[in-house]
């Protein structure tokens, strides 16, 4: 309603905050429905065991070049990985900075190896000058990102720990993406049409 007035702005948690403390009724129904997820109760955001101290040499977000942080340049990607049932699969998700371009990367599992080989076939499948860098969680899957920096000749930066936010346009798409293979009713996976409902978008 107030587009251009900042003041008027909420946060996404804090309209989740307002429906799911609507008492239980009808209207609460109805909103919990517009929701992406819909679930009856809000979830928890937490991430499990605390992974900090557990991948070596990492470099932090905070010595990241400022034309990376102001999108000015493409070539930059935030990473993710999501994860299938009993982690007997997963699947990689790039998110290119400027163009919001999404890519997915099939992989066996979640294993720092699969991390490893899928992030770096879909990386290199890149051209060169568009992939520059690579934002990524402390997730203890890329454990071997000296491994991957070399094999792409990227430079791998990751977030502090439990910071989302700091690749905010990944953990968007990590979520579509997530729903959008669960809905398709099969074990996690990629298929040409998967692709392109993600990859470009806006």
């Amino acid at each position: 309603m107030y587009p251009t007035d900042p003041t008027q702005h909420v946060s996404h948690e804090t309209i989740y905050t307002a429906i799911y403390a609507q008492p239980r009724g009808e209207l609460r129904r109805q909103l919990i429905a517009c929701l992406r997820h819909g679930h009856n109760t809000r979830m928890s955001r937490t991430r499990g065991t605390d992974r900090r101290g557990q991948i070596p040499d990492m470099v932090s977000i905070h010595v990241r070049p400022p034309e990376i942080e102001d999108r000015l340049l493409p070539g930059h990607w935030e990473g993710d990985f999501v994860k299938g049932a009993g982690n007997q699969s997963s699947v990689g998700v790039l998110v290119e900075r400027t163009s919001r371009l999404v890519l997915l990367a099939k992989m066996d599992d979640a294993t720092a190896a699969s991390a490893l080989a899928g992030f770096s076939a879909k990386l290199n499948s890149i051209p060169e000058p568009l992939r520059q860098s690579f934002t990524y969680d402390q997730g203890k899957e890329l454990t071997r990102h000296q491994e991957l920096a070399a094999a792409t000749g990227v430079r791998v930066y990751f977030c502090d720990p439990h910071s989302p936010w700091q690749r905010g346009t990944c953990e968007k798409h990590q979520r579509l993406a997530a729903i959008i293979l669960a809905q398709r009713n099969r074990p996690l996976g990629l298929t040409h049409r998967t692709n392109s409902m993600l990859s470009p978008t806006a």
